[in-house]
């Protein structure tokens, strides 16, 4: 929708009527996931309360393919049928902001708990090895990331803040630095240290990459203060790019904690394990060589089918907001939108308390165990 080869398409599409700007893509997309977050939302509501498959909506839930695509291509199309001029795109807008937030913020649960299982993992392959590779690797990697977050900050003040009105922006970047040796700092504390002996700078440098980028990518959505280099932004630039691959790498990440036995499912937050002993599944009916499968949900559901689609409508619009830069209708600027660099920024500080706070807690909640 976004290549300009298919400018010329779209501009016969109903909802254009030939009329349509340079913001074509922008709103073709909009008009896509509207259709696929609308068929998400649909089957959340629907898949409410299912506790087993025996229910009778799990059919819905696990059949009717050919009838599913149908609905939902026939969605799409339907969607290119809203008329440009409605309120569509403005109030649509907001929708896929909240739900940008919204993944935005389990993202940051997400990469969180991979930067602290990462330290967990190679510090307990040391510990069992004794082997210092392991320890050089924690050492280097650490440093990187200390080295590559001292890089974005130098560059982001030389390139965001040349403006004598980017006042604001200087905060942001001030403010969030500060923050990150702030957390820093606490990782490495005795306290910290006892309460959680596996705590340390690794995770809390990648947790400070991570707001970093936050920060840049709220940065670019100030156009007062875009570098002038980089010209007029486009839908899929080098934010968009990094955005998606942070997207991907979160929901291959969840995908595969939740494929082990040992883990629990972080996206559908299932304490549950696919195939557990005494399961009451029924294995005579599942065939592995013929490719058959058995039913090991027919007493108790593994996951929330309801909470499934709803993830699924928040990353359609996380990647809505991605692909079009958080366009704003209404804007006469592609990626001039403030209210989407508060959301970021706003993020990236939600994403320091939730790292302070997993280092704190276990000081301040002692009857609980964090391990």
């Amino acid at each position: 929708m976004l290549s300009p080869q298919i400018k010329e398409q779209l501009e016969k599409v109903p909802f254009c009527d030939g009329k349509c700007d340079d913001a074509i893509g922008y709103l073709a997309v909009y008009r896509l996931i509207f259709a696929l977050t609308l068929f998400f939302m649909v089957f959340s509501v629907l898949m409410i309360g299912v506790k087993s498959s025996r229910d009778l909506r799990a059919g819905i839930q696990n059949g009717f393919w050919g009838i599913k695509y149908i609905i939902l291509i026939g969605t799409m199309v339907g969607a290119f049928y809203i008329p440009k001029e409605s309120s569509f795109g403005k109030v649509w807008m907001y929708f896929g902001m909240i739900g940008g937030f919204l993944f935005i913020l389990i993202q940051l649960v997400l990469i969180i708990d991979f930067a602290h299982g990462w330290t967990e993992r190679w510090l307990e392959n040391y510990e069992e090895s004794q082997s210092k590779g392991w320890y050089c690797a924690l050492v280097f990697f650490t440093l990187l990331h200390y080295i590559l977050s001292i890089t974005a900050t130098v560059l982001l003040f030389v390139y965001y803040t040349q403006n004598s009105a980017c006042g604001v922006q200087k905060f942001f970047i001030s403010f969030n630095l500060i923050c990150c040796i702030i957390l820093s700092v606490v990782s490495v504390l005795p306290k910290v240290q006892e309460a959680l002996p596996k705590s340390g700078l690794l995770q809390s440098s990648v947790v400070m990459l991570y707001v970093l980028y936050l920060t840049w990518s709220a940065l670019n959505n100030s156009e007062d203060c875009r570098p002038s280099f980089l010209g007029k932004p486009h839908a899929i630039d080098a934010q968009s790019i990094v955005s998606l691959l942070i997207w991907f790498a979160c929901v291959l990440y969840s995908s595969i904690r939740t494929a082990s036995n040992s883990q629990v499912s972080k996206l559908t937050m299932s304490e549950k394990i696919l195939v557990q002993d005494g399961d009451s599944a029924d294995f005579s009916k599942g065939d592995a060589e013929k490719g058959k499968a058995w039913d090991n949900e027919d007493s108790e559901v593994v996951y929330s089918w309801s909470f499934f689609h709803f993830m699924f409508a928040l990353a359609s619009l996380y990647v809505m907001m991605t692909l079009t830069n958080w366009y704003d209708p209404s804007s006469n600027e592609p990626s001039s939108n403030q209210a989407s660099m508060w959301i970021k920024i706003i993020s990236s500080w939600l994403c320091i308390l939730l790292y302070l706070w997993s280092l704190i807690a276990p000081l301040i909640l002692r009857d609980r165990d964090f391990s």
